[in-house]
């Protein structure tokens, strides 16, 4: 059975539009290496009132999520993605978690 995640991140203000277009144009060894982590059904949604962005992800049974912030790949992609959103010291996302306090199937 698949767990889910769910957090809410936040745009810095005027990025709406270039990080839409990043993940347009997601870098094709970065949706592997997401993949082949374990992550699947992956889907980040925007407020565009606060620029929050919230974001939930499925993950398989046996995941090797935890090491993606050591992935240079993982790395360049913060990097890149540092200045359109709040972040952490190292470039990555500044992340809030949600828990899940509902479930319909």
């Amino acid at each position: 059975m698949s767990e889910t995640r769910a957090f809410i991140m936040r745009l810095k203000p005027g990025n709406v539009d270039e990080y839409k277009r990043r993940h347009d144009d997601i870098w094709p060894e970065l949706a592997e290496l997401l993949r082949q982590s374990g992550i699947h059904d992956y889907s980040i949604f925007l407020d565009e009132a606060s620029l929050q962005l919230f974001a939930v992800l499925k993950l398989r049974p046996g995941h090797t999520v935890a090491a993606l912030p050591e992935h240079p790949v993982m790395r360049r992609w913060w990097d890149a993605m540092a200045p359109l959103m709040e972040v952490e010291p190292g470039n990555r996302p500044k992340e809030w978690p949600l828990n899940r306090v509902f479930h319909l199937e």
